[in-house]
């Protein structure tokens, strides 16, 4: 067999999307055809909807779908963290179970990881999951988890051992959310959205079979989920108007309802985009110290978008994503802090302005209070440089109980 280049990968989807694209057909029913074509995840196995090639063959058949002007994929967890997750640690069982109907979109996912009381620890986490017999009981709350209000499924960590220390006690599971004993509610924010949820769970079921990994290696494979969220880069579905057909139709409608969490994303992201032309609106593009800032955040974002790049080119070769995930989440942190501190020097009082907008500065007074959210979702900028520190330069582990210290000895709040 000769070695597939991004050409011939190119040319081979090209081919069978002249046989197969109707435009007309059903959404689900053309993503089973992507599934059966093993174009879902083309570096996967032939097994499960793959090709077994190159991991940069995922890329450029994601790019080559665009170009062609057909449908792809679904947004959403359930493709780019639950699926891979189960398909690298999953059981054959879960992967015929899941797999299939995430990449298709049937089923919709959510993230049950973080809890009131341990913050950006993780490992601290203190819900339970209790084994009994060929099922395990799970009680605890969860927190900050997106999408769940309409969530079919949820990957959860629990601890199951109280005598291990914190970081092996923990188990990973895949859990129904549709059960009794689960209630979700919605979190209004102080940007007036309510893009997140907290879970209470008194009683819920999961069967052992769901259990993703071994029995206290929950920690592992969370990092796994973990590092896969940090190297998204905040990808996310846009509309393409002007495209006809049912399955066009279909997916066009599974994006507006997908983005309607995150339609304050980019005030949260700080609205870099925005500087340059409000700065120039307001006639101070001439003034030289905002020039100067104006200069500095587009150095900085340059600089970020080539690590991103390089982030990229490592996962292109194969490598799973790795610290450069942190680097890049503590870079958007960043990037947030400097453009909301920007647009206010610019808006100066007008910034605080909100509701009815007079001056066109609603948005800057949405940005002063979404960007914090940057430096906690998806782990704390203490807990990106931790992680740096730790991994990268070999400094010692902050201070803290032994990692031999058994849990339930550990002093929680």
């Amino acid at each position: 067999m000769a070695t597939p280049t991004h050409d011939s990968v190119h040319a081979e989807l090209t081919a069978w999307l002249d046989e197969h694209w109707d435009p007309a057909r059903p959404l689900l029913a053309w993503r089973e055809m992507i599934c059966d074509g093993g174009w879902a995840k083309p570096s996967w196995s032939d097994e499960w909807f793959g090709r077994g090639l190159p991991a940069w063959a995922d890329t450029v058949v994601r790019k080559g779908f665009r170009t062609y002007g057909a449908v792809y994929t679904p947004p959403g967890s359930g493709v780019t963290l639950a699926s891979p997750t189960i398909y690298n640690d999953g059981s054959d069982e879960l992967k015929r179970r899941f797999l299939r109907r995430s990449l298709t979109g049937e089923i919709h996912w959510t993230q049950l990881f973080s809890e009131p009381g341990n913050g950006s620890d993780l490992a601290g986490l203190t819900t339970t999951a209790t084994r009994d017999g060929d099922e395990w009981v799970v009680n605890g709350q969860k927190v900050w988890s997106t999408s769940a209000h309409h969530a079919d499924m949820a990957f959860i960590v629990a601890r199951t051992d109280w005598d291990a220390p914190k970081h092996r006690g923990i188990t990973y599971f895949l859990m129904d959310m549709h059960q009794p004993g689960i209630e979700v509610r919605g979190i209004k924010q102080m940007n007036h959205h309510s893009s997140f949820n907290e879970i209470f769970i008194a009683d819920a079921r999961i069967p052992d079979a769901w259990r993703v990994g071994d029995i206290g290696d929950g920690w592992r494979v969370a990092r796994t989920t973990l590092s896969y969220e940090r190297s998204l880069g905040g990808v996310r579905p846009s509309l393409v108007p002007n495209m006809s057909g049912r399955c066009w139709s279909e997916r066009n409608e599974e994006a507006a309802e997908y983005l309607k969490t995150y339609s304050w994303y980019p005030q949260r992201a700080g609205r870099p985009d925005l500087t340059i032309e409000r700065a120039q609106r307001s006639g101070l593009a001439g003034d030289p110290l905002i020039r100067q800032d104006l200069a500095d955040l587009y150095a900085f974002r340059k600089a970020a978008e080539w690590t991103a790049s390089r982030a990229q080119a490592a996962r292109a070769l194969g490598r799973k994503p790795g610290p450069e995930g942190s680097i890049g989440k503590l870079a958007a942190s960043e990037i947030a802090r400097r453009s909301a501190l920007l647009h206010a020097r610019i808006a100066q009082s007008q910034a605080m302005l909100a509701g009815s907008d007079p001056y066109g500065d609603d948005i800057v007074a949405e940005v002063l209070i979404s960007t914090p959210a940057v430096s906690i979702a998806g782990g704390t900028d203490n807990i990106q440089h931790n992680i740096l520190g730790e991994s990268m330069l070999g400094l010692p582990r902050e201070p803290g109980p032994g990692r031999d210290t058994p849990f339930r000895d550990i002093p929680r709040n």
